[in-house]
């Protein structure tokens, strides 16, 4: 079963709950090899990507536990390291961008390390020269093999640095600090991410016996320690799926109850979706979107058109860029969403035009779009997955079209969303697989 089959143009009710972060499990996952002591994770996504990482570990000799749905014990006391090098490794390795985080890890604990070039979406390029570069400064050699597609790492004098990062990437302050912990010396990351899900690291690194100060800041110092120990961590609800069930529920004009959505680690995302116009009632760690049958783009203060744009934490994140384009086809007003990270991430919105959407694709990083105040309900159409964020912005445009929609290549949404169309199906949703 590899499409989806949506009729639209249905009006949702009712509550749901968020999967656990993917983001933030991919680095937890990676960060149990830290130790050779039991360490409980809850809330884990049940997804794609997440399974993918730990059929890894597995393979590499961790322990494996799921003693209830969304619980993952691990213990990595039986580490294969050259485990790397072998061609499983890479095959699966090489579809999921996550499997770069394991560097860290096995640098701190067995001073080596291998790194393939990063699998995952089709979104542009996925540097490594934060990672490598970071690594080289706490005294870390490699070498990169051009046959195999393959960095070697070398941390036998591995030890504290100073490392000023020339991006604040989000994989590559965690793959930082997973060294770091266990490295001799004090190391100091400064234009560190600072996302929640970074933040949630290094308090589990922290339970495990690591002295991270700097938390939630862009200064991150790590006193190294020589062991850590186990623990138990719960995942924050993914921020993107709380995003894309408001979207969804402004889309189908919907009374959508999101429940347990940690609203105090969403930073800007409600912000952002109430300047489109869309009512939020945040209720505790509750939020209710009510059914709207208009919604209003605002404009800047200066009277200007609204632009959008992703920026790291606590900017806007720019997995939910794909979700406020879509969103905005069926407001009143105009707005521009210029996608700075990614170079592809915006060329599924042909599929938005046949659909009836009045966009204009001014390069790859910048789209105009022009809502049409529900005057013009979107079309049914087949189309094709690119991406998980595109595949769900689509499968958002499918919901709230007329007519019947096909999504092909939907392992791609299921990479990252947990039984997406059960879920919605429970809320009065016509999604089948196909």
């Amino acid at each position: 079963m590899n499409a989806f089959e949506i009729r639209g143009g249905k009006t949702l009710h009712g509550s749901i709950t968020p999967q656990g972060a993917k983001n933030e499990a991919l680095q937890i996952l990676c960060a149990a090899l830290l130790t050779d002591q039991p360490v409980t994770l809850t809330n884990v996504p049940n997804i794609v990507d997440v399974n993918t990482l730990i059929e890894v570990l597995e393979d590499m000799g961790v322990r494996i536990e799921r003693p209830q749905p969304n619980t993952v014990i691990l213990q990595a006391n039986n580490i294969n390291p050259d485990y790397f090098v072998e061609k499983s490794f890479r095959k699966k390795s090489g579809k999921l961008r996550g499997a770069v985080m394991l560097a860290g890890p096995m640098l701190a604990r067995f001073k080596k390390a291998h790194i393939p070039q990063p699998g995952g979406d089709k979104i542009g390029r996925r540097r490594l020269d934060t990672h490598i570069l970071g690594f080289e400064k706490m005294g870390v050699n490699f070498h990169y093999d051009t046959d195999e597609y393959l960095f070697t790492l070398d941390g036998s004098a591995m030890r504290g640095g100073t490392i000023l990062m020339e991006e604040p990437s989000v994989t590559g302050t965690a793959n930082l600090l997973m060294a770091a912990v266990l490295a001799p010396g004090v190391t100091t990351i400064y234009n560190a991410a600072c996302e929640p899900y970074v933040q949630q690291l290094c308090r589990m690194l922290n339970s495990m016996g690591a002295h991270i100060t700097g938390i939630s800041s862009n200064l991150l110092t790590i006193e190294g320690v020589d062991k850590l120990s186990g623990c138990e961590h719960r995942m924050l609800a993914d921020m993107i799926e709380v995003g894309s069930f408001i979207g969804l529920a402004a889309m189908t004009q919907s009374d959508i109850t999101i429940k347990n959505a940690d609203v105090q680690h969403l930073g800007i995302i409600p912000d952002v979706f109430q300047r489109l116009g869309i009512q939020l009632n945040i209720q505790g760690d509750d939020i209710h979107v009510p059914a709207q049958d208009h919604y209003r783009i605002h404009k800047f203060i200066d009277g200007s058109i609204l632009t959008i744009y992703d920026h790291p934490w606590p900017g806007f994140t720019p997995d939910l860029l794909s979700i406020i384009l879509v969103v905005a086809t069926q407001a009143k007003g105009t707005v521009l969403v210029h996608q700075k990270m990614f170079e592809t991430r915006l060329f599924f919105v042909d599929k938005l035009i046949d659909m009836g959407a009045q966009i204009v694709l001014c390069d790859p990083h910048r789209a105009v779009v022009i809502g049409h105040d529900r005057q013009q309900p979107l079309r049914g159409l087949d189309m094709v997955s690119p991406d998980i964020r595109a595949g769900v912005a689509l499968l958002i445009a499918a919901l709230s079209a007329q007519g019947k929609s096909t999504i092909q290549n939907i392992q791609q949404i299921d990479r990252g969303y947990e039984r997406i169309d059960e879920r919605l199906n429970a809320l009065g949703a016509d999604i089948r697989r196909v």
